[in-house]
């Protein structure tokens, strides 16, 4: 289980997430854990709804099958959106959203990669999923206050024993020097800016696929 995490909102996480579930090679399970600014299943085009309705009660998340969406273009992929009725912050929300991912997890295939879309911030629920991941991939985008959050946020992973396993840069063409010293991990990708829809562009696929070949190496992580 890899979480796609940054601290600052706007940054890129989401199509972070979706772009490398779409790039990796075999079936893929991406999770939306941001349940208080939800847009995983927009990007995605799917229901945020799951396929039998709406789960008023998010701890009896049992099926992952039944909870999850499949991409409509890209068969391997499977989108899981926030559930519905789960907002709020703090600890307990983070208690929550870590059992989910738990469950997530030993739902998923044994071969297949499992990538979190994290919220923003530095709370408990922002948290929760970076502590229950295997490994963490920091996002950021070029600017200066990006980059300092993605500090931030890798100095909380390391804090809570997750390892950085690197970092992609969004909206830019080159990487700033020094990048990899500031954030302490790899850079694995910069992905050039475009227009909307972004994960259509041939060369923001072709900056996830270089990405995903570097994580594919390393299974344990996903």
């Amino acid at each position: 289980m890899l979480a796609i995490a940054g601290g600052k909102g706007g940054c890129g996480k989401t199509t972070t997430a979706l772009g490398l579930a779409v790039a990796l090679n075999g079936p893929t399970v991406v999770v939306d854990a941001d349940a208080d600014m939800p847009n995983l299943h927009a990007m995605a085009d799917v229901p945020r709804d799951p396929p039998s309705g709406p789960d008023p009660d998010p701890d009896s998340d049992r099926d992952s099958d039944r909870l999850g969406h499949r991409h409509p273009d890209h068969d391997d992929v499977t989108v899981r959106p926030a559930p519905t009725g789960a907002s709020g912050s703090g600890r307990r929300a983070g208690d929550r959203t870590a059992a989910r991912l738990d469950r997530i997890r030993e739902a998923a295939p044994s071969e297949g990669a499992v990538l979190v879309d994290c919220p923003a911030g530095a709370g408990p629920d922002a948290a929760a999923p970076v502590r229950v991941a295997d490994g963490v991939l920091l996002v950021a985008s070029a600017c200066a206050p990006s980059l300092r959050d993605a500090v931030k946020t890798g100095a909380t992973a390391r804090s809570l024993g997750t390892p950085v396993v690197g970092a992609v840069l969004t909206r830019s063409r080159l990487a700033p020097s020094g990048v990899e010293s500031l954030l302490g991990c790899p850079l694995l990708g910069v992905v050039p800016p475009v227009d909307p829809p972004v994960l259509d562009a041939a060369r923001v696929g072709s900056a996830y696929r270089d990405v995903a070949a570097d994580l594919q190496h390393r299974k344990e992580l996903l």
